[in-house]
C-alpha cells in the first residue's frame, strides 16, 4: 500500500523515533510516498490519521490530510475541476477525481497523483462509492438536463455519510438575479437555482460559487475566432450590453482556497467576475492589445448569430438553449456586473481579458 505521509514536508519515516521499517520512496506531484514493507499499517479512526507500530508495540499516529473529491474531472484541459485538482495536488493534498468515462482525459489526472474513479453522478451507488471516506468535495457537473437529479443524489449521500466538512457547489451568477417565477433564464439556469435551494434545505455544509460567464466560453474563443482571423473583427450578439467574463483559472483558485480552508466560509456565496465590465468596444480593445493588431467590435443580431454561428456547431439541444439564452441576456444587460470576490478570497485579482488571451494564444490562432 502506498500512503502519503505528512511528517514534515518530504520527511522520511526513519526520521520518526522508534519506528523500525524498510521503505521504498516515490515522489508524485511534489509529495513523497512511502511503501511500508516490513511493518503493519492501521488506519486511524479519524480521516486525518494513519497509525504505525513502534518498537514497544504501541501505535504511533501519523497525521494525514483530508481526502478531497472533485467531480466533473474529465472536462477539458481548461476545465475548472481539472485546474482544482492540479492546485490541490501541487499542495500535496489527497485527491479523488470522479470522471464519467475512463478515457485519455483521465491519464493526466493519474499523472498528477490523483485517485481516479469512474461514475455517473445520477447513479446513487456510483456516488456512494465515490464519496466513501471523503471529507471535502467540489461538486461540478457539465450543462445537463440531469443536473438537479445529480444534486439530490449527492445531498442524500452526504447526509448519510455525515462526515463531509464542506461541499463547494459550482453554480452560476445569474442565479443571483432570479426569482421562483422568473422565466427569462435558460433551463440550466433554473436547474442551478433549484439545486442551490436543495443544498441549502439539506443542511449539508455548503459554499456556493457563482461565476459570471467564463472567458473560456466558446462565445469568446471558438465562435469568435473565424471573424478575428479573417477580418480582425470581434463579432458578438451583445448589442450595447456589457460583460465581465472570468477565467476558469481564477474560479479554480477560489474553489481551491475554499476547499483548503472552509471553516469560516460555510454558508457563503461568492460571485466571481473579471475585474471590469466592458461593452463590445472595450472587449475589442483588450483583444487588440493581446493579439497585437487592430480589432474592431461589431454587434451581430441575436437570431442571426444563433442561426449562422451557434446552430451549425450541432450542440445538444439543452446546451444550445443555454448558450443562446446567455447571449440574449447579455443583450438585455443582465451580465453587466463586477465584483472583487476573486481577489477577496485569493488575495490576487482576476485576470483581465487581455491577460487571458495573452496566456492562451493557441485559442485564438
Amino acid at each position: 500500500m502506498w500512503c502519503p505521509l505528512r511528517v514534515g514536508r518530504g520527511a522520511a519515516p526513519t526520521d520518526i523515533p522508534g519506528v523500525p521499517c524498510t521503505i521504498r520512496r516515490s515522489a508524485i506531484g511534489g509529495l513523497h510516498f512511502y511503501r511500508w514493507l516490513s511493518v503493519g499499517v492501521r488506519a486511524g479512526a479519524a480521516h486525518e490519521s494513519l497509525e504505525l507500530p513502534s518498537v514497544d508495540g504501541r501505535w504511533l499516529a501519523i497525521v494525514m490530510g483530508p481526502l478531497y473529491l472533485i467531480t466533473g474531472a474529465g472536462g477539458g484541459t481548461g476545465g475548472v475541476s481539472r485546474l482544482v485538482i492540479e492546485q490541490l495536488r501541487g499542495s500535496g493534498e489527497r485527491v479523488r477525481a470522479l470522471v464519467h468515462r475512463d478515457d485519455e482525459r483521465a491519464d493526466p489526472l493519474r499523472d498528477l497523483g490523483a485517485e481516479v474513479v469512474v461514475g455517473d453522478l445520477t447513479d446513487p451507488q456510483n456516488v456512494v462509492d465515490a464519496m466513501t471516506g471523503v471529507d471535502r468535495m467540489f461538486f461540478s457537473m457539465s450543462v445537463s438536463p440531469e443536473y438537479l437529479q445529480a444534486t439530490v443524489v449527492v445531498c442524500d449521500v452526504a447526509l448519510e455519510s455525515g462526515r463531509l466538512e464542506v461541499l463547494v457547489n459550482m453554480s452560476q451568477m445569474t442565479v443571483s438575479q432570479m426569482t421562483l417565477t422568473s422565466t427569462e433564464e435558460s433551463r440550466q439556469h433554473r436547474l442551478h437555482f433549484l439545486a442551490e435551494h436543495v443544498l441549502n434545505w439539506s443542511r449539508v455544509p455548503v459554499v456556493h460559487i457563482r461565476p459570471t460567464t467564463f472567458l473560456d466560453n466558446p462565445m469568446f474563443t471558438l465562435f469568435a475566432v473565424p471573424s478575428l482571423r479573417e477580418r480582425n473583427v470581434l463579432a458578438l450578439p451583445f448589442g450595447t450590453g456589457r460583460t465581465s467574463p472570468v477565467a476558469a483559472s481564477d474560479v479554480a483558485r477560489v474553489v481551491s482556497t475554499v476547499l483548503l480552508d472552509p471553516a469560516e466560509r460555510i454558508g457563503h456565496v461568492y460571485e466571481l467576475t473579471g475585474p471590469e465590465s466592458l461593452d463590445i468596444d472595450g472587449l475589442a480593445a483588450q483583444y487588440a492589445r493581446a493579439l497585437h493588431r487592430p480589432i474592431t467590435g461589431t454587434d451581430v443580431p441575436h437570431d442571426t448569430w444563433v442561426e449562422e454561428v451557434l446552430k451549425p456547431v450541432g450542440l445538444p439541444a439543452h446546451l444550445q438553449q443555454h448558450i443562446a439564452t446567455m447571449a440574449r441576456l447579455h443583450r438585455a444587460g443582465r451580465y453587466d456586473r463586477a465584483t472583487n470576490d476573486v481577489e477577496k478570497v485569493t488575495g490576487r485579482p482576476a485576470l483581465t481579458v487581455e491577460q487571458y488571451i495573452t496566456e492562451h494564444p493557441q485559442l485564438f490562432s
